[in-house]
């Protein structure tokens, strides 16, 4: 697998205010890398870094062996597609128009949408398992229902990495599932490599291949997740107690809380 994305030695953040600091990694075909850490460790502006949303204030990103800086625009859309945590949509679009927004990038100048994007989009919802919505408005989707358009938007792209800060944020537990399920089933069987910023360990436990632990900028951790996820690495960056059992259907590492207060535990 030939690495997609590579970060050396990046800084960055906003205002003159470091966030990022002296960050390295490496993003291959394939991967399904999660980033997780405590709130302000740098989620969100590193995958906004990694996408060009903002610039590094030091360090270089190379997307498939150039600069990121130097590529353009339009040529950046193609290859990254980048979800954040909240879609604001001021109009009521149908899901279709929506949809068809993600072949922009690969239009000229004046260009019409043809054949080929109204079949690109059609096979985005259906990979989504959003077919059933194209005429719908988008401000009469459930949550569940736009967080599926909105990804299909994103593969409408036809990008080769998917970024996503939070997808499952604002899901009930079964979204959540439905969306990661969704995400796991695009990365093996279209070997989309994705990068998704998680509050919720478990979840990063069960569907990533790797994890990268940030903390105060930095990278505290990375590895596998069963390497990343230990109650040592959870208590110290956490400040609070944790067991770490292995699923007994998956195998793979689940943080069990322990109440800090013993009236909070049952008799």
């Amino acid at each position: 697998m030939g690495v997609l994305l590579k970060a050396d030695k990046i800084f960055g953040g906003y205002s003159n205010k470091p966030v990022i600091n002296n960050v390295s990694l490496e993003i291959n075909q394939g991967d399904f890398l999660g980033i997780i850490g405590p709130n302000g460790g740098g989620k969100s502006t590193l995958l906004r870094l990694m996408s060009r949303a903002i610039l590094p204030t030091k360090g270089k990103i190379i997307l498939e062996g150039e600069d990121l800086r130097k590529i353009n625009s339009r040529e950046v859309a193609r290859k990254i597609a980048f979800i954040p945590q909240l879609t604001l949509i001021n109009f009521s679009f149908t899901v279709w128009e929506i949809v068809l927004m993600g072949r922009i990038p690969h239009l000229s100048r004046l260009k019409a949408e043809g054949k080929k994007d109204f079949s690109i989009a059609e096979r985005a919802l259906s990979l989504t398992d959003a077919l059933h919505l194209k005429n719908r408005r988008i401000d009469e989707l459930s949550a569940g229902e736009l967080q599926r358009v909105i990804i299909a938007k994103a593969l409408a792209q036809e990008p080769l990495l998917l970024f996503l800060d939070e997808p499952t944020s604002h899901l009930d537990i079964g979204h959540q599932v439905q969306t990661l399920d969704l995400l796991a089933e695009l990365n093996q069987k279209n070997n989309l490599s994705i990068v998704i910023v998680l509050h919720d360990l478990n979840l990063a436990g069960e569907y990533c291949k790797k994890i990268i632990l940030l903390n105060e900028g930095g990278i505290f951790e990375q590895g596998t997740p069963a390497q990343v996820l230990t109650y040592q690495n959870i208590e110290s960056l956490y400040k609070t107690v944790v067991v770490v059992k292995d699923n007994p259907i998956t195998l793979r590492p689940h943080v069990l809380l322990i109440p800090g207060n013993k009236k909070c535990k049952q008799e």
